[in-house]
């Protein structure tokens, strides 16, 4: 599992939600959407604090953490999230992690 948001993402989200850091934010499935990485789930964002975090990342000051039970969702996965100029607006981009055997 690994996370990446640039500095305009991370600005996006400050602007979005109206909330000086520190705060968190949770990333979780949605079912409705049509997802790029499993069909009929996008990704959601809400401003809450972690219950049962199984991952956590702070950048700026802001905590960006999936729960337990959103895990399936962003495992063996690198999910990156960006501000996407020519639409101006937030954007995400997943890659399958791969895992080299000896």
């Amino acid at each position: 599992m690994f996370l990446s948001l640039d500095e305009k993402a991370i600005h996006w989200f400050s602007k979005e939600f109206e909330i000086n850091a520190p705060f968190s934010i949770r990333l979780f499935p949605q079912y409705a959407g049509f997802g790029q990485k499993h069909k009929g789930y996008s990704l959601a964002f809400s401003a809450e604090t972690p219950v049962n975090a199984s991952f956590t990342q702070e950048m700026n000051g802001l905590i960006f953490f999936i729960e337990e039970n959103d895990r399936w969702f962003f495992e063996d996965t690198k999910t990156y999230l960006f501000f996407d100029e020519v639409l101006k607006e937030l954007a995400v981009r997943y890659e399958e992690e791969t895992f080299l055997l000896n």
